[in-house]
């Protein structure tokens, strides 16, 4: 490229001018002479301290990293056999994960003619629910996949201001819709 339209550290256009000419022009003010517009015919450069450009690029960057939110997956595996205390419990966990702010994904996995029974496993989902409606909810609906139904719960504006200890509903309290999907 034989010559380039230049721009000062100031903001003020120099003209066009061979290269050699404006990368002296940039060497006697201490600074950089730095293309910014390559496909403009002449090409568009620029004098600044090209040090000082990529530290504020960095920062930017940085900042924009820390203003990020990142949304991790947590999943829990239940069995439609899952007793009552070991419910209770991966109750306990899924609901520190929403009031985290994390997602959940709640699994429920049938063995050879469990499938049958599927009835039980979304009546357990449904239970969880149930039980999360005031700082969480469904964003997807418990679904039968082959041998597993899979739902995923996500926290609501309000979880990270939900203040009281979270509680399984009991069954008896529950309305469960019959089961959409085909079994195996």
């Amino acid at each position: 490229m034989p010559e380039v339209l230049v721009i000062d550290d100031h903001g003020t256009q120099l003209g066009v001018m061979p290269t050699h000419k404006a990368i002296a022009m940039a060497k006697d003010r201490g600074l950089d002479l730095v293309e910014v517009a390559s496909t403009a015919r002449p090409p568009v450069c620029k004098i600044l301290d090209y040090g000082k450009l990529k530290y504020t690029k960095k920062k930017k960057s940085q900042e924009a990293k820390k203003k990020q939110v990142v949304v991790t997956v947590k999943e829990i595996q239940l069995r439609p056999r899952t007793e009552e205390h070991d419910l209770e419990t991966k109750f306990r966990h899924i609901s520190e994960f929403l009031l985290r702010g994390d997602k959940v994904k709640i699994t429920v996995m049938f063995r050879g003619r469990e499938v049958a029974y599927a009835q039980q496993g979304q009546n357990m989902l449904h239970r969880i629910i149930e039980s999360v409606k005031e700082f969480a909810a469904p964003e997807s609906n418990p679904k039968l996949e082959g041998r597993r139904m899979i739902m995923v719960l996500g926290p609501s504006k309000g979880a990270s201001n939900y203040k009281k200890e979270p509680a399984l509903v009991p069954l008896t309290e529950i309305q469960v819709k019959p089961l959409e999907g085909k079994l195996e």
